[in-house]
């Protein structure tokens, strides 16, 4: 191999830190998602020209990757991660995805309130910033809709079911929903700062963000609903791209779907056992109604709960350092928090910045409950905090000497994070931290519930058959109406939540599929180590080996992990 110009180390490095500089001008509200500061009085521009001054970002980082031939091994892996994050973000803006970018979860319609969940509230001067980006709320949401509109004009659109669905949230954030206001609500916890300039302010921005809210549900219920598409399913050529997106690797639809119910049974087996030591000769529904019910098995009260889940995490933090991981201490502080209402109900993470100021936080939207079952807590607990999302993303944020911006801020690929939190939740079971057989059944029963979404999340958006051998709906070709019934029935939650993520699998493609996906890669990779080391293998090695190479497409995690080092 030809040797690389003495350059070319820095020359990558820096088009990494140029590229996501430029990207947080361009996108402000994920440069506070991703922890980058100095954006945070600023909105995003949704609008076509906003995407496309961003879509431009990409090809023109594309093609300067292209001329630069890294010098050493981390720089070369650095490089293939960054070209495939950007060819495949190219690739969804061709396609005209970022015209249609509306669901009920994890679109430009969320971020622009989400945006406001991270930010720093401690003194005046976060409060102005907050106040800034409050009054910039209705231009964000404008923009968005004229991206809408662009896409209707072009015939890209959006399912009428999410349009309906982020109707509602908007008019819950609006205070049309609820008795207060999200933006007003906000705005009143800074009233014992005493400012009475500022606090008229924020009054007034909160008044407009609110407003701005429900003119766009308005327009998402009365125009854009009634031109979108009635069809949910998106067909197999856009599934295709999606879940390229979301695991980073090219699958076999067909192979997936089949493994994905053979995994479902497996899991359901286990479940069936495990639960017979809860109540024995009893069915497994009566097992579960009994972990729902029963007041001992449960916490009362919002606060309590977030406490005890801030308290779970900080122990397993200070169990897990050293013997298992290898954590560091700016990574070792991680908070608790509630969801504020409206969104998605899934419990979420959020990283932290880059300067370690606003640390990681898991959010657990409540959905108006006050008591609050454990049993299927503990492993969720796991898969959002450590060594789940916290430890993997929080350990970025601190490898800033080893790895580039775009590694550790750009890079985000789900089937990688997610597939590792799942992994998380098992890795838990197996070293000890699951023995109590109610908290098994709770992992278990987050195992199900992701192969169930394998098996509804490409059957219904491909079109696939459900086997002939199965008792549900045999030989029938998969549809919207038939996800909830078997999600209620091997997905083991309660019925809102479970409408709520029919919603977003319908809205998100491939989305649903990386957490499972991803853990079956993060377990193969294992595997492979273990063989190749023999007895020499050491599990606190693996995970920080893996940990330190920092987030990647499953199909290089494939290639990297374990194996050998290339010659330079």
């Amino acid at each position: 191999m030809p040797i690389a110009k003495p350059d070319s180390v820095s020359a990558l490095r820096d088009l990494a830190d140029r590229y996501v500089d430029q990207s947080a001008v361009l996108d402000p509200i994920l440069a506070t998602s991703r922890g980058v500061t100095g954006h945070d009085a600023e909105m995003t521009d949704y609008s076509p020209d906003g995407q496309a001054a961003r879509a431009a970002l990409d090809r023109e980082t594309l093609a300067e990757l292209s001329q630069i031939r890294p010098l050493t091994e981390p720089d070369r892996l650095a490089a293939d991660v960054m070209r495939e994050r950007l060819q495949v973000a190219v690739d969804q803006d061709q396609a005209g995805e970022r015209l249609r970018d509306l669901r009920i979860f994890g679109s430009p319609f969320q971020s622009i309130r989400q945006c406001f969940d991270l930010m720093a509230t401690a003194t005046d001067a976060d409060w102005e910033l907050i106040a800034t980006r409050m009054e910039r709320v209705p231009q964000a949401l404008a923009s968005f809709e004229s991206a809408l509109r662009e896409g209707r004009r072009r015939r890209v659109v959006a399912a009428r079911r999410q349009a309906l669905v982020c109707a509602d949230q908007g008019a819950t954030w609006s205070g049309q929903k609820q008795a207060r206001p999200f933006f007003e609500t906000l705005a009143a916890k800074a009233d014992a700062r005493g400012d009475a300039t500022l606090q008229r302010r924020l009054g007034a921005a909160a008044l407009r963000a609110s407003e701005a809210y429900a003119k766009t549900a308005r327009f998402l219920r009365e125009e854009y609903a009634p031109a979108a598409a009635e069809r949910d399913a998106v067909g197999s050529e856009r599934y295709t791209l999606w879940a390229r997106a979301f695991l980073g690797k090219a699958i076999d639809l067909n192979e997936t779907y089949g493994w994905a119910w053979d995994e479902l049974h497996r899991i359901e087996d286990r479940m069936t056992a495990v639960a017979g030591r809860i109540l024995p000769g009893e069915p497994l529904p009566a097992v579960v109604h009994l972990l729902e019910t029963d007041p001992a098995r449960s916490i009362e009260g919002v606060d309590a709960f977030r406490d005890w889940l801030q308290e779970l995490m900080d122990r397993t933090i200070a169990e897990l350092d050293g013997a298992h991981f290898d954590i560091p201490e700016p990574v070792k502080r991680v908070e608790a928090m509630i969801a504020p209402p409206g969104g998605a109900a899934a419990m979420y993470y959020t990283r932290p910045s880059e300067d370690f100021k606003r640390p990681g936080r898991t959010w657990y939207p409540t959905l108006g409950k006050t008591r609050f079952p454990l049993w299927g807590e503990v492993s969720t607990a796991y898969h959002e905090g450590v060594p789940g999302h916290h430890l993997q993303l929080a350990q970025l944020t601190y490898m800033a000497a080893a790895l580039n911006r775009f590694q550790r801020v750009g890079a985000f690929v789900p089937g990688y994070s997610e597939g590792w939190a799942l992994y998380a939740e098992r890795l838990m079971g197996e070293l000890g931290y699951l023995q109590n057989p109610a908290y098994e059944l709770g992992m278990l029963r987050a195992q199900a519930f992701r192969a169930m979404r394998v098996i509804v999340d490409i059957g219904v958006h491909v079109g696939l058959k459900i086997p002939a051998n199965e008792p549900y709906h045999p030989a029938e070709t998969w549809s919207p109406e038939l996800m909830l019934p078997f999600a209620i029935e091997h997905g083991h939650e309660p019925e809102d939540f479970l409408r709520s993520e029919v919603d977003r699998y319908l809205g998100w493609p491939g989305q649903a599929i990386c957490y499972k996906v991803g853990e079956r890669t993060w377990l193969a990779v294992r595997e492979r180590a273990r063989k190749r080391a023999g007895k020499a293998f050491d599990l606190k090695a693996f995970h920080n080996q893996a940990l330190n190479l920092g987030p990647m497409g499953l199909a290089q995690l494939e290639r990297e992990v374990g194996a050998e080092v290339r010659p330079v």
